[in-house]
């Protein structure tokens, strides 16, 4: 069966709780029977790289001359991505290996995918990938490290460079211009000078062959660790300006002072919350522009949404009642600290503790809102007489504002300053 990436996506986060160590063995044991029936397999790439870093990793992947159709005839459980691109998905004991067949692409014709492959050696094979630091391969039964791109040269240099013309690895593949900035800010590289220029040169052709949504998971790889130095580098190579056209009137100083907030951000602060940063300025109408853009989940949409109004009515002399409304949100805590980032950290303190103080006196009141189970329900309000109508709804609220206002948790008292408004007497 032929899998596209995004179901593999899906497919292979169910496994990301695996022990490093517990998915080394069963990759092991994939190419011990590889090479038991006479085929190269090698890890390549990332964990390559990771490895000789000394960083952990469990992004294994596996590289071989065995065929798809060979790889999928000797392990019992696989899913096959595509001919196209000679990948095998093998499932050992639950877990997932993506197996390359090695392969050399042949005729980009769209800035992102081959018109069609040629299996070939090794050595052909790393000609293809994108820089030289992901372009090695590891044996991990004889433990012997295959270069043929002079990639450890570069990761002992503290260098990014892309492998063999970077203006040919950019055209046949627009999104790696992002990649490079992600990985020369979280190896803290700095991108070697034919690369960088070939960047600046094609970085106003990174659209219409890369998606949106491409683009987005690059982002959230970015802020699991570099975030603000990769957003500065993709603003650096004018990269960010052809994702949000919104950004091309800023200056790097006030490009720099969007994102000087995001060390202070909480950790489980999700990829939008972050980017709308960039945008202080922006609209309400804008940013739901800006989120149908990059096709945000249904979720963090509304999250973003309700991050922006309460940016916006944070700032103002609040009620009590508007603060039970806002503090009854689940979102409120990370809200409130994303609020907070940019503020000094004197400021950022007595802000979190200002609110935490409300949250405190209001403490009974977010729980009914919480729990839609206000002191006075229409039930209440029938019994005394009122009718089922726009007055009832117009007195539900009035009450619960009521009681708020003046920390009331008995109905008839409640009940007694509802007799004394106008609304009291109109008709239903």
């Amino acid at each position: 069966m032929d899998f596209d990436r995004k179901t593999l996506t899906c497919y292979f986060a169910e496994f990301t709780d695996f022990g490093f160590m517990d998915k080394e063995r069963l990759a092991i044991k994939i190419c011990e029977k590889l090479q038991s029936k006479g085929y190269i397999a090698y890890y390549a790439g990332g964990y390559v790289r990771d490895m000789i870093l000394k960083i952990p990793s469990d992004d294994i992947d596996i590289a071989t001359d065995a065929a798809p159709e060979t790889v999928q005839a000797l392990f019992k459980k696989t899913i096959l991505v595509g001919l196209s691109f000679g990948i095998v998905v093998v499932v050992v004991d639950g877990v997932s290996f993506e197996i390359a067949t090695f392969r050399k692409d042949l005729h980009y014709k769209d800035g992102r995918r081959p018109e069609e492959i040629a299996f070939c050696s090794p050595k052909e094979d790393a000609q293809r990938r994108d820089f030289t630091i992901n372009g090695m391969f590891y044996d991990p039964l004889h433990k012997k490290i295959f270069d043929y791109v002079d990639g450890k040269r570069d990761l002992e240099k503290g260098i990014l460079r892309a492998i063999g013309d970077p203006k040919v690895r950019f055209t046949e593949d627009r999104l790696r211009m992002v990649r490079a900035c992600r990985f020369s800010a979280r190896f803290n590289f700095p991108i070697e000078k034919a690369t960088k220029e070939a960047i600046l040169d094609q970085a106003h052709e990174l659209f219409p062959s890369v998606s949106i949504e491409r683009i987005y998971q690059e982002f959230k790889k970015m802020k699991s660790s570099c975030f603000k130095k990769a957003l500065i580098l993709l603003f650096e190579m004018n990269l960010l300006q052809q994702i949000f056209p919104l950004l091309n009137g800023y200056s790097p100083k006030k490009f720099h002072s969007c994102v000087k907030s995001f060390d202070q951000m909480p950790n489980e602060c999700p990829t939008i919350l972050y980017l709308l940063d960039l945008f202080p300025e922006i609209t309400r109408d804008e940013l739901e522009d800006v989120l149908d853009y990059l096709k945000v989940s249904n979720t963090n949409t509304k999250l973003a949404l309700f991050c922006w109004d309460t940016k916006k009515i944070i700032q103002t002399e609040l009620t009590k009642k508007k603060r039970v409304q806002l503090y009854a949100n689940p979102d409120i805590e990370l809200v409130l600290k994303v609020i907070a980032a940019p503020l000094s950290a004197k400021r950022r303190i007595a802000f979190l503790e200002e609110n935490a103080k409300f949250q405190i006196k209001l403490r009974s009141a977010i729980e009914r809102k919480k729990t839609n189970n206000p002191i006075v329900s229409s039930k209440f309000l029938m019994d005394h007489g009122v009718v089922p109508g726009k007055k009832l709804g117009k007195l539900l609220e009035k009450a619960e504002e009521i009681a708020i206002e003046n920390n009331l948790d008995d109905p008839n008292q409640i009940l007694k300053e509802l007799h004394v408004l106008k609304l009291w007497g109109e008709s239903p």
